[in-house]
């Protein structure tokens, strides 16, 4: 969540140009992060659960790349940017060890059930 908001802050200061682009882009990127985790969260087994974790770590990945080119573009304040990519990469250690400990064959996987 923490994410998402800062995503928002960030496009907050893009060029009005990009509210088609990048700025809906990285909007959508983030917010389906949380969301997919809570989709999944509330399905009725831990493949699905598993699932959605994967298509949140996607979207994260898409978000790394989006705020690559923002970088790259200088669209907004370096300082901001190297928040969210310190967030997202919080996120994406969270969601691989969330997808690892919900896959069937893992050992942690064994013992939570």
């Amino acid at each position: 969540m923490q994410l998402a908001v800062s995503v928002y802050e960030l496009t907050k200061q893009f060029p009005r140009e990009e509210i088609y682009g990048l700025t809906s882009q990285m909007r959508r990127s983030a917010v389906s992060i949380p969301s997919n985790i809570a989709e999944g969260q509330g399905r009725a087994n831990s493949g699905e659960f598993r699932q959605f974790i994967a298509i949140a770590r996607g979207s994260n990945c898409e978000l790394q790349t989006q705020l690559e080119l923002v970088l790259a573009f200088k669209l907004g304040d370096p300082a901001i940017i190297n928040s969210a990519q310190q967030l997202s990469d919080e996120v994406r250690k969270m969601l691989f060890g969330l997808h690892a400990s919900l896959d069937p064959k893992s050992k942690h996987a064994r013992t939570a059930n």
